[in-house]
């Protein structure tokens, strides 16, 4: 007599939840410690930095107590590890402090500057995609030919120019030579945030192309020496609808992974553009808050750096899972 059959339980859609919501748990509680050594890192290298954040802010003809009464306000007067597990106590409270220099709340700085940084950061992106994708089917699908040399050729010399000096050649040509856009500020209304970071974001887009070019080329390559091409294409379906439903998709994976490096990069490649342009934001903010060692604007600064980094690697192998099952959260 034949035993009883047993089916195989597919994975719900409870199961599914329950597992993506363990994952962003899992990861979360992993970004404790990263961010617990980043404080540590930025509050030790802040206070071995050279100078006195009391006498930058009230200048050398101020009398000692006022030194001392100042000193103690901000807790500075107490011993290093004191100050830290001060400063983590306040901080697991949700106090980042208050600034040296701005004499308001970090919180309040970083909700001021963090938008700006942001939007250029999400225009960057913008600018980067089309371009990306265009070059990299282009010469992918000509394969060692004129247009894949001559992309190949500009992707070498975008790796070769050094941001910096890409934004102030744009700055100096396109802004004050041929005044087409502003070189500084960034603006009141949303055409002129627009205007105001496109050459910002134009320098970080030519410098950041030929990296996702190089890397999605190598993957369409790569999908398109599979056997399933050649199946498909057996089987009546066109070249180009090989490419489209299954070479192209199957390639976006690794080049989704290297774009979470690349925003990690754009969050702190905004401490140069925003510096040439005088953009407000957050990387801007951070160099005039390490210029007058104003310490609790730098660690604040750090901090929301590096956890903007966290939930964009989430977000990306979330994404990832989403697009192949097969990548388990």
């Amino acid at each position: 007599m034949a035993g009883p059959i047993s089916f195989s339980a597919e994975p719900t859609i409870g199961q599914d939840l329950l597992t993506t919501l363990r994952f962003i748990f899992w990861r979360l509680v992993q970004a404790v410690p990263v961010l617990l050594g980043v404080s540590i890192i930025t509050f030790v290298l802040m206070t071995a930095t050279p100078g006195d954040p009391i006498r930058l802010l009230v200048g050398d003809r101020a009398t000692p107590e006022t030194i001392a009464a100042i000193r103690d306000r901000y807790g500075l007067d107490e011993p290093v590890l004191m100050q830290y597990f001060t400063y983590l106590k306040n901080l697991v409270a949700g106090d980042l402090g208050a600034s040296l220099r701005y004499r308001v709340p970090v919180s309040q700085l970083i909700a001021q500057h963090y938008p700006v940084t942001l939007f250029l950061v999400i225009y960057t992106i913008v600018l980067t995609l089309p371009p990306v994708i265009a070059l990299s089917v282009l010469s992918a699908r000509r394969q060692n030919g004129l247009a894949d040399q001559v992309i190949r050729l500009l992707g070498v010399l975008g790796l070769a120019v050094p941001v910096f000096w890409l934004a102030l050649l744009f700055a100096r040509f396109f802004g004050v030579t041929l005044g087409w856009f502003p070189v500084s500020g960034f603006g009141e209304t949303f055409t002129d945030h627009l205007r105001h970071l496109f050459l910002p974001a134009l320098s970080t887009m030519i410098w950041v192309v030929p990296i996702l070019v190089r890397t999605l080329r190598s993957a369409l390559l790569d999908e398109m020496n599979r056997d399933y091409v050649l199946t498909g294409m057996s089987k009546g379906l066109g070249e180009g609808r090989v490419f489209r439903t299954h070479v192209f998709p199957n390639s976006v994976l690794p080049t989704l992974n290297l774009f979470a490096v690349i925003v990690a990069y754009l969050l702190g490649g905004s401490v140069i553009v925003e510096t040439v342009y005088a953009v407000p934001g957050m990387g801007k903010l951070m160099v005039d808050s390490i210029l007058a060692r104003d310490y609790f604007v730098v660690q604040g600064a750090t901090l929301v750096f590096a956890l903007t980094t966290i939930l964009v690697m989430l977000a990306v192998d979330l994404i990832s899972a989403l697009i192949d099952p097969r990548v388990t959260p």
